[in-house]
């Protein structure tokens, strides 16, 4: 079985199994989705969840974030991982999305990653999850994980990740593809212990064959 056969095979064998997963993190539009996907680098979608209330209360907009002082946004944000960082980011990001895109968060690729704080995966996240757009595959550490015990991509490099799989995986599957590999991560392929016993791929995993 190619590349392009076994990862459709996987896809639909994921989606029978999870249905069609999204993110996480709670969120009521871009704006929010973006600060809270900022927020969860090297941090849990649970934590960046009970910080992200309080913080939208605060700042329900770009602008009443831009507006406010560094300090009083590290403050609220300041139980997350790297928080002083994440808030200068989160913070700059609001000011670029009030003085050069009109108040609204950006719907492209090209715009999106000129915003402090987001690259790629960011981008890819808020662009599939607020816009329903699917411009590229995010790849976190469950996804790099997955791919490579399942045999479909060795790379390293996330972006290089992402490049193969955009050439083997169909485009509509682009957002889907993600969560259904990060909720398989966290169910049953876990980083220290997968459980191949229970596993709906490990007849075609070659991982789960050694």
């Amino acid at each position: 079985m190619d590349k392009k056969k076994r990862i459709m095979e996987i896809i639909k064998r994921l989606e029978r199994e999870y249905g069609k997963p999204g993110t996480a993190l709670k969120f009521n539009n871009p704006f929010e989705l973006l600060v809270a996907v900022v927020l969860s680098a090297q941090c849990t979608d649970d934590r960046v969840n009970k910080i992200t209330p309080t913080l939208f209360k605060r700042f329900p907009g770009p602008r009443e974030m831009a507006e406010a002082g560094l300090e009083e946004v590290e403050e609220l944000v300041r139980s997350c991982s790297f928080y002083r960082n994440k808030a200068k980011n989160i913070h700059a990001a609001a000011r670029l999305i009030v003085e050069k895109f009109g108040g609204q968060v950006p719907d492209n690729m090209e715009d999106l990653i000129k915003l402090p704080g987001v690259a790629r995966k960011t981008a890819n996240v808020v662009l599939y999850n607020a816009f329903g757009k699917n411009e590229g595959i995010a790849v976190d550490t469950h996804v790099k994980r997955l791919v490579k015990r399942l045999g479909i991509c060795d790379e390293k490099n996330p972006v290089k990740i992402e490049k193969e799989l955009m050439e083997i995986v169909p485009r509509d599957y682009w957002g889907p593809v993600t969560y259904l590999l990060i909720e398989h991560g966290r169910r049953v392929c876990k980083a220290k212990k997968p459980d191949c016993a229970r596993c709906v791929l490990r007849d075609i995993c070659p991982s789960a064959k050694k």
